[in-house]
Formats: C-alpha cells, sequence, structure tokens
C-alpha cells in the first residue's frame, strides 16, 4: 500500500472488512492529505533517526526524544525491541511516530511524537488512535502515560482521547487511559461507523 493509494481513497463510505487491522491505517489530515499509518519496520530505522536528530529542542518534553543521534538510536533501539511501534508516513516520509512499551505490562508505557512541520493536523491524535486501538486489541487494561504539565497542546490532545490525571510529581503529570472507556471501542470502528 503507498499513499498514492491513500490519497484516491475516500474514508466516508468504508465499512472495514474481516482482515482490516484494529484501525484503518489510512487517514486524511486536517489539510485533505494523506498519510499512512503503518507498523513500523527495519527498513525505516533511519528515517526514523533522521526525524529525531532534527527534532526541534522546544518540541522535546521530558528527555526524550534524546538530543544526539547516538542517543536516539539507543533509545529507539530499546523502544523497538520491547514495544508495539508505528509510524505514520506523508509522501514516503516519516512524519510520526508512537508506540507502547513494554509489551509483556498489563498497562505499558505509551509516547507519540510528530514532525512539527506537520503539528495541528490531526496525526498525533490520529497515532493516538492507532495505538488504543492496538493496544485493547492486544489485550492490554490501560496506557499510561508521562507528560510535562507545561505541555499544554500534548495534556490537551491525551485528555481528549480519555486519559486522566492519576498522578503529579512537580510539574510531571501522569496519565492514564482505562480501556473501560467507550473511546476503545470507537476508535476501532471502521471509519463509515464512527461518529462525526
Amino acid at each position: 500500500m503507498t499513499t498514492d493509494t491513500c490519497s484516491a481513497w475516500d474514508p466516508a463510505n468504508c465499512t472495514g472488512t474481516e482482515g482490516c487491522p484494529p484501525r484503518c491505517p489510512r487517514f486524511i489530515d486536517k489539510r485533505g492529505d494523506p498519510v499512512l499509518v503503518e507498523p513500523y519496520s527495519f527498513s525505516r530505522f533511519d528515517d526514523l533517526v533522521s526525524m529525531y536528530v532534527d527534532y526541534p529542542q522546544r518540541h522535546r518534553s521530558m528527555g526524550i526524544p534524546p538530543a544526539t543521534r547516538a542517543r536516539i538510536e539507543d533509545w529507539l533501539e530499546r523502544l523497538l525491541e520491547r514495544g508495539f511501534n508505528i509510524v505514520a508516513a506523508h509522501g514516503g516520509r516519516v512524519i510520526g511516530h508512537a508506540a507502547y512499551s513494554p509489551c509483556l505490562s498489563v498497562e505499558p508505557q505509551f509516547v507519540v511524537f510528530v514532525d512539527p512541520a506537520f503539528h495541528d493536523r490531526g496525526i498525533g491524535s490520529e497515532l493516538c488512535r492507532h495505538v488504543i486501538a492496538a493496544a485493547a486489541d492486544a489485550g492490554h487494561e490501560a496506557l499510561v502515560l508521562d507528560v510535562d504539565a507545561a505541555n499544554e497542546r500534548a495534556v490537551h490532545v491525551y485528555r481528549r482521547m480519555g486519559f486522566e490525571t492519576i498522578e503529579r510529581s512537580g510539574n510531571d503529570l501522569r496519565m492514564r487511559l482505562s480501556f473501560d472507556e467507550p473511546i476503545v471501542e470507537t476508535v476501532q470502528l471502521p471509519p463509515a461507523e464512527r461518529p462525526t
């Protein structure tokens, strides 16, 4: 599947098939551009590292993503080895990454990053929905995340997804999404059946 296929796709009528993943990989962003959300594959490693190497310092939070190529590669290798990872691609370029880890945890840790040049287009929210759908499908009970309370954009997105603050330490928030929440079923619906 390529993004060219995605650009000709109208999500309004899609009712899905038995072979579909927990969430449709095709997404049209707020600008009308096609984005493909796909499971991470090793062929994407260099593209993913490149996205993080160029990540502006002001968008880094709580030490992630790390700031040097070597540390980025180490961080990604651990995350890729222990977790579930997806990437968002636009025009063949990796523009987003989301993951949960470790896979063996009942309540794994969640992370999501979008290339700042693609912020405010709904891509981060879509990556969140994909991870929620995949984690629920894999039998996890919840997702947890840590976020700097000053990162208002991220906190807003997480709250909209159903995450609730369960702990505060200084300016750091720990948030949790229980898979008893209605959003878990909603994110797994095919496009034509999703509420508007």
